[in-house]
């Protein structure tokens, strides 16, 4: 599991914006519903990378200072989440991701 956790993070950390991600266990971001039950498998800490790098790949500028150590706002472009555009399957993602976080008293 830890294995996983780190080859996710990494993947996470090296996305570039505008462009979906693949992933192994649980699917594209921009075309597979991620299921509950994988997701209930990662960290709090993956959940969080996950889930913001939704919003990393579709130029969010970012404000945190865990977000700003983590993403780059170098080609950021939306300083409201709300203007961004997901597509069905990005939002239903970003909610599950969101519920399982909570769930799990992220």
């Amino acid at each position: 599991m830890r294995k996983l956790a780190i080859a996710l993070a990494i993947a996470l950390l090296t996305s570039g914006s505008a462009m979906a991600n693949c992933y192994e266990i649980i699917g594209c971001s921009d075309e597979d519903v991620f299921k509950r039950s994988d997701l209930r498998k990662f960290s709090c800490s993956t959940l969080w990378e996950l889930r913001n790098t939704f919003y990393y790949e579709h130029g969010y500028c970012f404000k945190t200072k865990r977000a700003l150590d983590t993403f780059s706002n170098d080609q950021c472009y939306f300083d409201d989440a709300g203007d961004i555009d997901f597509n069905s399957v990005e939002q239903t993602n970003i909610t599950r991701i969101s519920s399982v976080e909570k769930q799990k008293g992220c």
